[in-house]
């Protein structure tokens, strides 16, 4: 998906903005960082996904810093061709290059030999320089900070509300959310789930000023699959999200839910901001997450055997 429209960034912007009765002064600046009025201290809507059994995979918060600008699910075989910095758990080979059989033989930072890759947009402090200030998916893309790294990733699978899960496909490629958000009226895409660990089962789209509490990133994939594909032209028709209640649409089967959580430790203070398109301004809303699904066929038939009998 490249991304070459001109675009103005907003210019620099003082804030003073009131965090659970303390002023603290947030200091945009003219690389990039995001207006005033994307970042908010409350959490106006509340998660209602049902709550139901599930299996948690470790995978670490990628310490050995497995970054690119690459996406092997909307872009594969182009390298930089996400236009911002992807960060990933998992699969240690993940990038533009990357085959069923590549992502099959690699080694992964996941528990039970589970090589799936996870991955999503860096957050960066914007008030300052990153290590790619100069380089593609960074600064030449309009992405400038350093970047943050996660405190904890939780990879989760969830049973359906209302019946028995089939397993995912071998090679199953998921998108959530939707990074071109702001350039499409923030659509029925949108996906982001920004919170505070302090403010349970409540989010926001923007970028949430938690304080001392620690700040979330959530992601929940769609959990009704077509039955045949592993893609599909838009990543996304191939499986698709359920009904109220849990049910899912007409001739497509449930499979296990995938939640991935990314945990940070934000600075007080001080301004942050995701990757994106230049031309989305890093709007919080435009937060996503991307998967290939390279569970050994074992583990995915253990994790379904436990979220059916759990039912």
């Amino acid at each position: 998906m490249a991304r070459n429209k001109p675009v103005t960034f907003a210019v620099a912007v003082v804030a003073l903005l009131v965090i659970a009765g303390s002023a603290v002064l947030l200091r945009g600046t003219s690389n990039g960082a995001p207006s005033a009025d994307q970042y908010v201290s409350e959490l106006d809507q509340v998660i209602t996904d049902p709550e139901t059994p599930n299996v948690i995979i470790r995978c670490g918060a990628n310490e050995d810093r497995h970054l690119n600008a690459d996406n092997p699910v909307v872009s594969p075989g182009i390298p930089f061709g996400a236009h911002h910095t992807h960060e990933y758990v998992g699969n240690k080979s993940a990038d533009a290059r990357s085959t069923d059989d590549s992502l099959a033989a690699a080694p992964t930072t996941c528990e039970k030999d589970d090589r799936s890759t996870y991955y999503w947009p860096v957050l960066r402090l914007t008030d300052g320089t990153g290590h790619d200030a100069h380089a593609d998916g960074g600064g030449l893309h309009g992405n400038t900070g350093e970047v943050l790294r996660p405190k904890n990733v939780e990879i989760r699978y969830d049973a359906s509300p209302v019946s028995a899960v089939l397993p995912m496909p071998r090679f199953l490629r998921l998108i959530t959310g939707d990074p071109a958000a702001f350039t499409n009226g923030h659509g029925p895409n949108t996906r982001a789930r920004w919170g505070c660990s302090d403010q349970p089962r409540r989010y926001t789209t923007k970028y949430p000023l938690c304080g001392s509490a620690t700040t979330l990133r959530s992601y929940d994939f769609g959990s009704c699959w077509d039955g045949n594909n592993t893609d599909s032209a838009s990543h996304r028709s191939h499986v698709v999200f359920p009904l109220t209640g849990g049910t899912c649409p007409a001739k497509t089967f449930p499979i296990p839910r995938l939640t991935v959580t990314v945990e940070y430790d934000v600075p007080p203070g001080h301004p942050f901001a995701i990757d994106s398109f230049k031309e989305e301004l890093r709007d919080p809303a435009t937060d996503h997450a991307m998967f290939i699904n390279v569970l050994p066929e074992a583990l995915m038939a253990e994790v379904v055997g436990h979220l059916n009998r759990s039912r």
